[in-house]
């Protein structure tokens, strides 16, 4: 094209122009096309030929059928031996196969409303407990960024002038979330907490002796011979761990059920000083918890909400960088607190990277893979500037429940797994309502999803969690059925209400009250 041409073209209006095909196209459809090819490539070479095996078949000869017989009658011997080797094969497998592990139902612990905070309320305590006029400034654009409304939860504790942080205060938030969650869980599914054989529950920052599994056990006169267990310091990922080592139990012990609870406490964790990295975790974490029921009963499936298919965990404390990133500890006026690093994303980010190297080939679909490796193989031996093929995880799940660590976790996913605002608006808005409950917010997200309605039979669930140590953590769950919420759901009565528009952490329209 000349220089009049170009010209030309440049003055045509742009509703005139031809469309650029190649950027008209709908690749999502080509993609789609392409991943249906690849992953049924198999099946579709395997028709062509039973296709000829039913033909030659159809045109066998009785007398050859009757040849056939006579002759696996002088061969007895062999049969038998093929026989018995099959029935052996069939046996070990069916013993040491892993005993597949249903999730039976699950609750999540509301708060009453007494507890709810409001901004300028959080903002009126921080004051008279005698922050420094710039901490509270820079808590103030933390709360008004951090994508939290006015209706999270705050402990007891916590709204007294002053503030009370005994032990006395923190059993009784431990006491009231734990129990709150394991009430509805007994009640709505029916079981006695004597048929219990497994309890897992996790807390990061309490750790009280007895300790918080032997207080479910004492509240509920869990059986003697109960295998309990008590994880602390693993920070918001250990959910997933939690029903890591549940799982594994589950595998030894037949015919029993499992409950995980995972809860994080707030009265004695609350940060009264006033250095700003160690002042974060007062703005974003709020009062909350989940109890789980995990069952290895082949009769649990038909009233089962989903069945346990993979657990991935990622541990970077090798790393200096990532074991300090989220750090308990005190400051310099002895008043303790956790600080978190200016690394922290770009540690979350190298912990992703590895977890999902392993889980991909786990769940990905088999054209996924293969573009990966195509993309791998030609980076190295052709062009070192190829950029590296990001699989697409839309293609394993329909459903994400991302950590709501805070708004920069939940961008920084949706950005790097190429996910639509519909992946992550049950993270977002668990962040909204609820804030960061720790290790307990994957389950109000999935209680959000199935408020929604949108979980369907055959649907494929991703959990995703961080932790300090530093740790990375997935679960991946497969629905059995069109899951209908929970009695009781932490959603039941403000679902209608969501999702809210966000920009900058503010909605942009005031549907956040009742």
């Amino acid at each position: 094209m000349n220089g009049g041409d170009a010209a030309a073209a440049a003055a045509t209006p742009s509703h005139r122009r031809l469309p650029d095909f190649l950027q008209s196209v709908n690749l999502k459809y080509v993609k789609l096309g392409y991943h249906y090819l690849i992953t049924h490539l198999l099946t579709l070479l395997l028709l062509p030929l039973m296709a000829v095996i039913v033909l030659e078949a159809g045109r066998t000869d009785p007398d050859d059928l009757r040849q056939l017989w006579l002759h696996l009658q002088y061969n007895l011997v062999s049969v038998l031996v093929l026989s018995a080797v099959l029935v052996f094969g069939a046996t070990v497998y069916v013993l040491t196969r892993p005993r597949p592990v249903y999730l039976v139902d699950f609750a999540c612990y509301k708060p009453p409303d007494k507890l709810k905070v409001r901004f300028d309320e959080f903002l009126h305590h921080s004051k008279l407990c005698g922050f420094s006029d710039d901490c509270l400034e820079f808590q103030r654009k933390i709360l008004e960024r951090s994508g939290l409304s006015e209706e999270t939860y705050v402990p007891e504790a916590m709204h007294l002038i002053p503030p009370e942080p005994t032990m006395a205060n923190a059993r009784a938030e431990a006491e009231s979330v734990m129990f709150g969650a394991l009430d509805k869980l007994f009640k709505f599914t029916g079981v006695k907490p004597k048929d219990v054989g497994v309890l897992v529950v996790n807390c990061s920052l309490f750790n009280p002796t007895p300790s918080l599994s032997a207080m479910i056990v004492n509240k509920y006169k869990l059986r003697g011979n109960i295998k309990s267990f008590n994880l602390g310091g693993m920070g918001s990922s250990a959910g997933v761990i939690a029903v890591d080592l549940a799982r594994d139990m589950l595998q030894v012990h037949r015919n029993t059920y499992a409950v995980v609870v995972s809860t994080e406490n707030i009265t004695q964790n609350w940060y009264f000083g006033n250095r700003k990295s160690m002042l974060i975790p007062n703005c974003l974490f709020r009062v909350g918890g989940a109890a789980v029921l995990l069952s290895n009963r082949g009769a649990d499936r038909r009233r089962a909400k989903y069945a346990l298919k993979h657990v991935v965990r990622t541990h970077k404390g090798a790393d200096n960088k990532a074991f300090n990133c989220v750090y308990q500890e005190q400051d310099d006026e002895g008043k303790t607190g956790v600080s978190l690093s200016k690394d922290l994303m770009a540690i979350a980010g190298g912990a992703l990277k590895t977890n999902i190297t392993t889980l991909g080939p786990l769940v990905l679909p088999f054209s996924e893979q293969l573009l990966f490796f195509a993309t791998l193989v030609a980076k190295k031996l052709f062009n070192a500037k190829i950029k590296p093929y990001i699989p697409d995880f839309k293609l394993a799940f329909e459903h994400f429940c991302i950590h709501a660590g805070g708004r920069a976790v939940i961008d920084e996913l949706e950005k790097n797994l190429q996910l639509q605002p519909v992946h992550v608006e049950a993270s977002r808005m668990t962040l909204h309502r609820f804030g960061n409950t720790s290790s307990s917010s994957i389950w109000y997200e999935l209680a959000y999803m199935e408020a929604k309605g949108r979980v369907r039979r055959g649907h494929r669930i991703w959990q995703i969690a961080f932790g300090s140590g530093f740790k990375c953590n997935s679960a991946v769950w497969h629905a059995l059925r069109n899951v209908k919420p929970s009695p009781e759901s932490p959603w039941e009565d403000c679902i209608d209400r969501y999702p809210v528009e966000l920009v900058d952490g503010f909605a942009t329209h005031n549907n956040t009250q009742q």
